[in-house]
């Protein structure tokens, strides 16, 4: 009888164990799904861009500078999103806010361009790219709540000796670190 009672517990705390470490694979799983889906919205900006400064090019001739920075910006984040994983997220999120601010003085810019404010093409275009950008907003934040997520069960108890065991690590938050991205546009009329 003693045998079939200890059986018995050995059997519950291996299943207890299978159980916890397989929802920590799964939780690992959504994380690296949500890095993927920034993955994705990212590179749908960074094909945007050319044909964003292909448009402008006509109209801001003597704005080379600003096209230029653009371009660049495009260039270093697209190389920083082959570099990355998400277990190496800084150089990404830095080249990413590097984007985010050259896309901000170019929006800026243009602002002095009516004929171009005017043009169909360009509206269409900053359409899709402010409708891009809420969707790499909310990539990052689905990225942000997996992370705490597979973060909170891997530090609770006592999941966080199977995370401890198998070597399950913490995952990094998307946060934005550059104050000029963190402050809010400037609009006047």
């Amino acid at each position: 009888m003693e045998l079939w009672v200890s059986l018995g517990i050995i059997t519950a705390i291996v299943l207890v164990l299978i159980s916890m470490y397989n929802r920590l694979v799964a939780l690992k799983n959504r994380v690296a799904n949500a890095f993927a889906q920034i993955d994705v919205q990212l590179q749908r900006r960074y094909d945007l861009i050319p044909n964003l400064i292909e448009t402008a090019k006509a109209y801001m001739a003597h704005e080379k500078d600003v096209l230029a920075q653009v371009t660049e910006a495009r260039s270093n984040a697209q190389s920083a999103k082959k570099r990355s994983s998400e277990d190496n997220l800084g150089q990404l999120k830095r080249s990413d806010q590097a984007l985010q601010q050259s896309l901000m003085n170019f929006n800026a810019v243009a602002e002095n361009y009516p004929e171009l404010q005017a043009n169909t093409t360009m509206i269409q275009l900053m359409e899709e790219l402010a409708s891009t950008e809420n969707k790499v907003g909310f990539a990052r934040q689905a990225f942000n709540d997996s992370s705490m997520a597979l973060n909170t069960y891997r530090e609770s108890f006592p999941s966080n000796l199977v995370a401890g065991l198998f070597g399950f690590k913490a995952s990094d938050y998307w946060e934005v670190e550059s104050a000029e991205v963190r402050r809010a546009p400037k609009v006047s009329f």
